[in-house]
């Protein structure tokens, strides 16, 4: 096969992909009430949104006479911040995500789940970037997110990258976080460093939960680069729960140290209540 066909087959493969994508992920946003997100504080802009006493830095002009005068306190008017977010969407995208036990990969759910949280944020008027994809709105961007989105990597894991988050933005993580967490950590240390915070959601198949092996069995990376073979596997099963809760206790630390939020969530839990967190879990300060 020449390389103009194998081109035009990866791109008809890859387009293919995309309306079903789009399809569930449209579905999936139209389930969470859209407000204006993540602008809820006070800032530039126009619109009231609340009193607050007056400080002694705030200028006499600054002072709400009319509400000062039904109390003994006097207050300023406060505006809503309404200056548009830049989110940053990474979704693992390496071999370890297209495992399932069931029906639905973690690759599939996290892309979902990335792709109908850009489109919530799109309607709150939100800007979202990828790595190598300026933060823009509108629904060309859309198009580009699940494009980009639809794209598989070689590695066995993935980790996510900080270098072209927007200082003092937001940013969504979605992995089964089962590689280099010293790599994570990087990454999050350098997106807290720039002021950016965000949610990390670790999307696991049941079984990676439950670890129902027993017996002869071979573990196999989904790249095949690695393997183990054992004849008991039931007996690794205590220390692979331990290492499983180590790592998402880690997880949880790095979270609270950064100002970041996490979350796990199950391939074989509904979709809709992942996305619910998220999306509210951004508007958290």
């Amino acid at each position: 096969m020449n390389t103009s066909l194998t081109l035009r087959t990866d791109g008809e493969a890859l387009a293919s992909a995309l309306p079903p994508l789009l399809a569930e992920a449209e579905h999936l946003a139209s389930t969470v009430v859209v407000g204006d997100h993540g602008r809820k504080r006070a800032g530039l802009g126009d619109t009231f949104w609340q009193y607050r006493q007056a400080a002694q830095h705030d200028e006499a002009r600054a002072i709400d006479w009319r509400r000062s005068a039904r109390s003994d306190t006097t207050f300023v008017q406060e505006k809503e911040w309404q200056i548009a977010q830049s989110v940053t969407l990474w979704v693992d995208a390496s071999a370890a995500m297209s495992f399932a036990s069931q029906d639905v990969t973690k690759a599939h759910r996290a892309r979902t789940l990335a792709l109908a949280t850009a489109i919530l944020l799109n309607r709150g008027g939100e800007r979202i970037g990828m790595a190598g994809l300026p933060h823009k709105r509108g629904s060309v961007q859309i198009g580009a997110i699940a494009e980009r989105l639809a794209q598989d990597e070689d590695s066995d894991y993935g980790h996510p990258d900080a270098r072209e988050m927007p200082t003092h933005s937001r940013a969504v993580f979605v992995s089964d976080f089962l590689g280099d967490l010293d790599k994570t950590e990087a990454a999050l240390t350098r997106a807290a460093d720039r002021g950016v915070r965000g949610v990390m959601l670790q999307v696991l198949d049941p079984q990676e939960e439950t670890f129902p092996f027993d017996g002869r069995t071979i573990f196999q990376s989904m790249t095949g680069a690695l393997e183990h073979e054992t004849l008991k596997a039931g007996d690794l099963r205590a220390a692979y729960l331990d290492r499983l809760a180590t790592r998402k206790d880690r997880l949880a630390h790095l979270a609270r140290i950064t100002g970041w939020q996490f979350n796990i969530h199950h391939t074989d839990a509904a979709a809709s209540g992942a996305l619910m967190w998220i999306y509210h879990a951004l508007a958290r300060r």
